[in-house]
């Protein structure tokens, strides 16, 4: 693929990060060939210094990506999300909040989770470039995107910051696809290895976007009960396949196969979104799963093949993952499985009969 941009100017660029490419491309772009990859430079100024979630993890991850010329992937600047887009989904208060407490030089919100001077900078940015990837698939009528770019989301819930994120980045670009493209339906698949109480709390009344999330329990937040299903019109809506210590490639895979394709082939989501945490890695220091590279892959691929059969673009978006080298590898395995045509194995299917025999009663092809 062509170089169709320039490098950023070094001041853009913080220390340890590397140079990037803003291209565009016109009206005969070929969705098809050419993944997206978002990102920007203000996630290496949301400082947090010696926390679990810094800039360290988009250093590794760019690293990686620019040793192997990125893939071949075209690279495209996140835009700072309008505040239309973040009250969709966010109380004003909160808004202001975040960026108030920047503006004053940063401080914590929470025993978890910290600001800094560039992090509503970093944040709308973050928020943004999951709107704009969206944006984009759905506007050239396919194909899938990353978007590498912190901080992480899926914990910010409507009206409070908290487990490391400020905005809820997922829910931010899904609001946003069904506002700016009429999507009806949107269903986020979030595999980070905590529960996404955020976006959970967003949607739990809406039947539009169906939130799934595959995540250890017990562990932090303590959400995500296999019985929380919804509320209201969202009954059904939300389903949680809460897995044990130590599930690994079987389970994680299972429950794409055997719960969440089936779900999505009857319902027909006009959007994929995936929370991609990469902390049930079997190498990361905050839970205790089995998940290597390998297994990201597959669940990538089971992705790809589902986005491909509904005609629906895919959007994966940065959540969690703590061990840089891990991180970095299974985003590597990532983008090339969303690249590739290999087919996923098939999983056991025992992991998921119990799932299906609860969510029966919402989705007959669980039956």
């Amino acid at each position: 693929m062509q170089s169709c941009g320039a490098a950023a100017d070094d001041d853009d660029v913080a220390p340890g990060a590397v140079a990037w490419l803003v291209c565009g491309h016109g009206a005969d772009y070929r969705t098809a060939l050419v993944g997206i990859y978002v990102r920007h430079p203000s996630g290496f100024r949301h400082d947090t210094g010696g926390h679990p979630e810094s800039a360290r993890r988009l250093v590794a991850i760019e690293e990686a990506l620019t040793e192997r010329d990125w893939l071949g992937w075209e690279l495209v600047e996140a835009p700072a999300a309008e505040r239309e887009q973040l009250l969709r989904v966010h109380d004003p208060a909160l808004v202001s909040r975040i960026e108030e407490l920047s503006s004053s030089g940063g401080g914590a919100i929470d025993l978890d989770t910290v600001a800094s001077e560039g992090s509503f900078e970093a944040a709308l940015h973050a928020a943004g470039g999951a709107a704009a990837a969206a944006d984009r698939l759905l506007a050239q009528g396919g194909g899938h995107a990353f978007v590498g770019t912190r901080p992480p989301g899926h914990h910010a819930e409507r009206a409070t910051a908290m487990g490391f994120c400020l905005f809820n980045n997922a829910a931010v670009a899904a609001a946003d696809a069904r506002a700016r493209h009429g999507i009806e339906r949107v269903l986020i698949l979030d595999w980070d290895v905590h529960h996404g109480n955020g976006t959970e709390e967003i949607f739990y009344g809406s039947s539009e976007v169906l939130y799934s999330s595959i995540h250890q329990s017990p562990l932090y937040p303590g959400t995500g009960a296999a019985t929380d299903l919804g509320a209201g019109a969202g009954e059904g809506y939300t389903v949680n396949l809460p897995v044990p210590p130590g599930s690994g490639p079987d389970e994680f895979l299972s429950l794409i196969q055997g719960v969440i394709a089936p779900i999505a082939r009857e319902w027909k989501p006009g959007l994929l979104m995936v929370s991609a945490g990469y902390d049930a890695h079997r190498d990361d220091p905050l839970a205790e799963c089995e998940l290597d590279e390998a297994a990201y892959a597959e669940m990538t691929a089971a992705m790809r093949e589902l986005a491909a059969e509904l005609g629906a673009p895919l959007v994966v978006c940065l959540e969690g993952g703590y061990s840089v080298g891990a991180l970095a590898a299974s985003v590597l395995a990532t983008l090339e499985a969303m690249d590739s045509d290999a087919a996923p194995r098939e999983a056991p299917d025992d992991f998921a009969a119990p799932f299906c025999e609860r969510l029966s009663a919402y989705w007959p092809s669980l039956a």
